[in-house]
């Protein structure tokens, strides 16, 4: 489980330089003064020593408390940002034709407000849930337009309306000169990814196609996506894109096709390679895989998350079991509050269910969640979720043929 982050860390990435000055020396200070609090921090990271305490001690501890391991760095990566933001307002991506490809809307204005000017192409199909088929674009459409509208409650015309929209954009590409790729580590991220790359592996196109692929971002303790960070981040990470060539496009080929066989065995074999083209990948497929019910208990991952997360703090709100789940106890964070509100379906309307929930005239983010003695009997393992306990569906949500 990832602890909280710092509470001298940001989430979004970006430090102003003589903001951390200031706090350099106010923390000087206070230590001067013999405060307890400024103490305690100091001591964790300098061992009492007889040599009283210099400015360029408490610029170390600053930087380390932001989450660089030394003054120098956390100046030089500051000094970087403000470089990548003037080189971006310069020129940006104004020297081609560019199309900006994300799984999601989240960095479309902070793309905008650091300056880059090209299109933008939102393709975000959930395929981290839900039945994937080796189908063609038109019947796959249809596939997912009638599980997303299950899930949503929206009307299946309209969910078909909009995933074509993303589609349909992939087989109008002819007037860019270059498509940049936006995608972090996650499974909803990268089983996206792999569809992108098989499609532009099997209908190349003839312009330059680069990924910003991120992971972890410097001073970002909890890394959770690129819709967290400052603009100023999306900047800096242009300069770090790389070209998608063969062995990528490989990959995500080899990637959706696992996705879509009749069973684990291909993308269980495709993780132990180690996806060395992208390893990010490999990493997000696997966790893709912890989906799948584990043998001891019939329990998918986030299923038993979520039961920990109630029996650690429950009664407790869906709402409240979704942050804890995001920002504690998820190794790989990618669902959104509607997708985590979906899986917990089959723990909450079995015959035998895992978790009750209360206040059914509320908002479904305001209903408590408590654990069942059933759901009791499984978490301590005196029991196991039975196969085939929901009615009317797959009792494990997601990609899997049963």
């Amino acid at each position: 489980m990832s602890s909280m982050p710092r509470p001298d860390a940001t989430s979004h990435g970006r430090f102003n330089l003589e903001q951390q000055r200031k706090r350099a020396k106010e923390l000087l200070k206070a230590a001067r003064a013999d405060e307890p609090d400024a103490l305690a921090r100091i001591l964790r990271h300098i061992p009492p020593r007889e040599t009283p305490l210099k400015l360029v001690d408490t610029q170390f501890i600053i930087a380390r408390e932001c989450g660089f391991p030394s003054w120098p760095k956390l100046k030089a990566h500051i000094e970087a940002l403000d470089f990548s933001r003037r080189k971006v307002a310069e020129r940006g991506d104004r020297d081609m034709a560019t199309l900006h490809i994300r799984c999601g809307s989240d960095i479309e204005h902070s793309l905008r407000t650091v300056g880059f000017g090209g299109d933008f192409l939102e393709f975000s199909d959930p395929f981290c849930i839900g039945p994937l088929r080796d189908l063609s674009p038109t019947e796959l459409m249809t596939l997912r337009a009638r599980f997303l509208a299950e899930v949503s409650g929206m009307a299946e015309g309209d969910v078909l309306a909009r995933l074509r929209k993303g589609y349909a954009a992939l087989d109008d590409l002819e007037r860019y000169e270059r498509l940049v790729l936006w995608f972090e580590h996650d499974s909803y991220d990268q089983l996206i990814l792999a569809y992108l790359l098989y499609r532009l592996r099997a209908r190349p196109t003839k312009a330059r196609v680069e990924l910003v692929a991120v992971e972890s971002v410097p001073g970002v303790e909890r890394f959770i996506g690129l819709g967290q960070l400052a603009p100023d981040l999306l900047a800096w990470l242009w300069q770090w894109r790389r070209p998608v060539e063969a062995p990528l496009l490989e990959l995500g080929t080899r990637a959706w096709q696992a996705l879509t066989a009749d069973g684990p065995e291909p993308l269980r074999a495709l993780v132990a390679s180690g996806t060395p083209a992208l390893p990010m990948m490999g990493r997000a497929l696997a966790r893709h895989l912890q989906e799948r019910p584990a043998e001891e208990s019939g329990l998918g991952l986030t299923e038993r998350l979520t039961l920990e997360i109630v029996r650690d703090h429950g009664p407790l709100s869906v709402g409240k079991a979704f942050s804890y789940l995001m920002r504690e106890y998820e190794p790989l964070p990618y669902l959104g509050d509607l997708m985590f509100w979906w899986l917990l379906q089959p723990l909450l309307a079995a015959p035998q269910p895992l978790l009750a929930i209360s206040e059914t005239h509320r908002e479904w983010p305001h209903r408590l969640l408590a654990l069942t003695e059933r759901g009791r009997a499984v978490m301590e393992g005196r029991s196991k979720r039975l196969t085939g306990d929901v009615s009317g569906g797959d009792v494990t949500p997601g990609s899997w043929r049963v």
